[in-house]
């Protein structure tokens, strides 16, 4: 069993560890890039993007929904619900992206004046904001189906589509940041066409790989697919997944709101640490992801003991991986603070928050694991999302905003606390795990035959 295991951990794993390197690494690109336009343009990006990572964890949350399902169903060898589950989440995501898309395009200025008072920067972000209006129209479906693939193991397909992606970003943000090959330079304009462009031709790949794949394809007549139980099962185990990661996501976008206020020093500061904090968490989140996959596609086959086997492996590698991923923020920070073109202040809060998310990225690797990875699998996204959106917004928030504003803390004390709210999940979180409450098969035998 043991070989076993890690045969089908490692086949998961390492293309999604190399999705998330690629996008930590666009993630870096830009900020690196952006260093050479000015800590201006850096910080417009930064809060702009808090509205993409909103987004991006309301489509998580979807795919991670729809993948709980998917994944057990694929274990039992049912493929007629898996295309239902993913029309019931493309309608869902089509809907997303057609509002944040325009939003962007009708309201940016409004948008950016929630993060900074700043006009430069609400300036800046607004323009953002409308170019990248098309990289939102294009991600709903992406993220879906990608969802999809990865929950049947078609890992390595996901990851090649990311590739592409993600390398034409990174090349197309160099053309139009610095003005190469005759492109003139567009600063911050040419960072959302880069991404705009890069989510049009990863849709295109996702047509052409649809039409080469048999069992599932992107296909909108799987929109037209009714089920009432499969629908009420979808409802019950996806939509609390779904809260559950754009409360998460939208808690992370006010942290950046107070230290938004705090000043562009702060601001600047941030968006550099998030990008160190996500290389750090890439690991992590991989084994999260293939590790609530692999547990979902064994419960599918009502192996409970041996999902029980394989869940203690997972959390060992999770925490070997937070270990590691502490390491390679700390072994980071010596670059980040010689390549940084900051203000002496900026500097001072980086090589700070640097260290604080050295050991923040093990509370990360475990309550992923377990909220969004372990526990989903086994059917039991209800209580990641009460855990969430009480730690985060009953405890963190208030407190962040109580230290910033009323009690006036430096800011480095603010991110502080800020960075408290996984530790603070940990009691009630391997309380759960520890019970075994989550250890469900949620497949139905006959289901379109019922209907």
């Amino acid at each position: 069993m043991q070989k076993q295991f890690y045969r089908q951990i490692g086949t998961l794993v390492i293309p999604i560890v190399i999705q998330n390197l690629l996008s930590a690494a666009v993630n870096s690109a830009d900020v690196v890039m952006l260093n050479y336009v000015g800590q201006s343009a850096i910080s417009a990006v930064s809060l702009a993007a808090q509205y993409a990572q909103t987004l991006f964890m309301f489509f998580y949350g979807l795919g991670t929904g729809a993948s709980i399902l998917c994944a057990q169903y694929f274990g039992k060898g049912e493929w007629e619900p898996i295309r239902a589950v993913e029309g019931i989440a493309m309608r869902i995501s089509l809907t997303a992206s057609i509002l944040f898309a325009g939003a962007a395009v009708t309201i940016p200025e409004l948008m950016m004046k929630l993060f900074t008072e700043d006009v430069e920067l609400i300036e800046l972000g607004a323009e953002y904001l409308r170019i990248v209006s098309i990289a939102y129209l294009c991600w709903g479906i992406i993220e879906v189906y990608l969802a999809i693939l990865r929950s049947v193991g078609r890992a390595v397909i996901t990851m090649s589509m990311n590739v592409l992606a993600f390398s034409l970003n990174i090349i197309l943000n160099a053309v139009f940041i610095f003005g190469l090959y005759g492109a003139p330079k567009l600063g911050v304009a040419g960072v959302a066409i880069a991404t705009s462009v890069s989510r049009l031709a990863e849709l295109f790949a996702c047509i052409i790989v649809s039409g080469r794949t048999k069992e599932i394809k992107l296909n909108p007549a799987y929109m037209l697919i009714r089920n009432k139980l499969l629908f009420g099962d979808f409802v019950k185990l996806a939509v609390p997944a779904l809260l559950n990661d754009v409360l998460w996501g939208a808690a992370f976008s006010m942290y950046s709101v107070i230290l938004g206020h705090l000043g562009t020093d702060a601001v600047a500061a941030n968006s550099l640490v998030t990008v160190v904090r996500n290389f750090g968490t890439v690991f992590c989140f991989g084994v999260a992801s293939a590790g609530g996959i692999l547990v979902g596609n064994v419960l599918g086959e009502n192996k409970i003991e041996k999902a029980k086997d394989y869940t203690s492996r997972v959390m060992k590698l999770t925490i070997l991986t937070g270990i590691a991923g502490g390491l390679v923020v700390l072994a980071i920070t010596p670059l980040v603070m010689r390549f940084a073109d900051l203000s002496e202040t900026a500097m001072g809060y980086l090589r700070v928050m640097l260290f604080i998310n050295s050991y923040y990225v093990i509370g990360i690797a475990v309550n992923t694991t377990l909220i969004a990875g372990i526990f989903r699998a086994g059917g039991d996204s209800r209580f990641g999302c009460i855990c969430d959106g009480i730690t985060m917004w009953c405890y963190a928030v208030p407190l962040g905003f109580f230290a910033a504003f009323v009690l006036k803390l430096p800011v480095l004390w603010v991110y502080f606390l800020l960075c408290t709210d996984e530790f603070a999940k940990w009691p009630a979180v391997i309380k759960r795990y520890r019970s075994g409450k989550w250890l469900k098969n949620i497949t139905r035998d006959n289901l379109f035959e019922e209907t």
